[in-house]
């Protein structure tokens, strides 16, 4: 079988990122892996499907990674960039979404320049990387009219893989940005930029430009964002939550700390978010 053909491999359906709603609702996602060419361009694929009674309408709330996004819905057809804040999307009726995660390095090459798309999106067709509006038109075709076929799901996440295949290879510096990032994200010891800076033997200025260029972020975004979707996890853990150890253990100085910086990106306190409905 050729290597474009081979189905891709669906993933955990767990996301620590994906905070749920008031009620405790979250539509089902599917998750599917790149292939292996094109691990260092893309996370991962990822295609939520909905159908809510009428008159019920969820705010999906999203701590986004630092990365771009590439989404392919019924109605729009866009490159989403990373958002600095809380990421909210509401759904109602009935939809679907398909939807590529791209890896903190490849937005620069999918935009065909620096990422300075924060907390904002283009339409798909503006690409001069790629053929936007023919990449909508396949995976609408794809998923229409039955998005609950995982055949059909399987055949929209290889439209968007092969759409994006020229992106392949990453650049050396899109290489170390990702490196950064899955440092940064993958050990909780980093609290301070200035390891960053040793881990990789850069000055902080040149991180700080890296970043800018190639995230649209700053590094010490990168350990808020990692201490968030830590205390995201923990909060939605079952049973009781100490707020206490777990604003030690992510490395505040305080409880009272954790829960400033908690409440300023969700808009909810720690406790409160913990006391809410588990994702049903």
């Amino acid at each position: 079988m050729p290597e474009e053909t081979v189905p891709p491999r669906a993933v955990d359906p767990t996301e620590r990122a994906h905070l749920r709603d008031a009620q405790g609702f979250g539509p089902p996602v599917h998750r599917f892996v790149p292939s292996p060419e094109l691990a260092d361009v893309v996370r991962r694929y990822w295609l939520p499907v909905w159908s809510l009674p009428p008159g019920r309408v969820t705010a999906q709330r999203v701590l986004q990674y630092p990365v771009c996004l590439l989404v392919v819905s019924e109605d729009y057809a866009s490159v989403v960039g990373p958002s600095s804040g809380l990421s909210i999307k509401e759904l109602a009726g009935s939809g679907w979404a398909v939807g590529a995660m791209l890896q903190p390095g490849a937005g620069s090459p999918l935009l065909g320049g620096p990422v300075s798309l924060t907390d904002g999106q283009l339409d798909l067709d503006t690409l001069a990387t790629i053929d936007g509006s023919a990449l909508a038109a396949a995976v609408r075709a794809a998923m229409s009219p039955a998005p609950d076929d995982p055949e059909r799901r399987r055949s929209a996440v290889l439209t968007v893989e092969a759409a994006l295949r020229p992106l392949a290879p990453l650049d050396g510096e899109g290489l170390l940005v990702n490196a950064v990032v899955e440092y940064v994200e993958g050990d909780p010891r980093v609290h301070r930029v200035g390891q960053i800076c040793e881990k990789f033997a850069l000055t902080e200025r040149s991180l700080q430009r890296l970043a800018a260029r190639r995230i649209g972020l700053s590094p010490k975004w990168l350990i808020q964002r990692r201490r968030l979707h830590e205390a995201a996890e923990r909060l939605s853990a079952d049973g009781s939550v100490d707020l206490a150890r777990i604003a030690a253990d992510l490395g505040y100085t305080d409880q009272a700390h954790f829960g400033r910086d908690w409440r300023r990106v969700t808009g909810v306190t720690p406790g409160e978010y913990a006391a809410q409905p588990r994702l049903s």
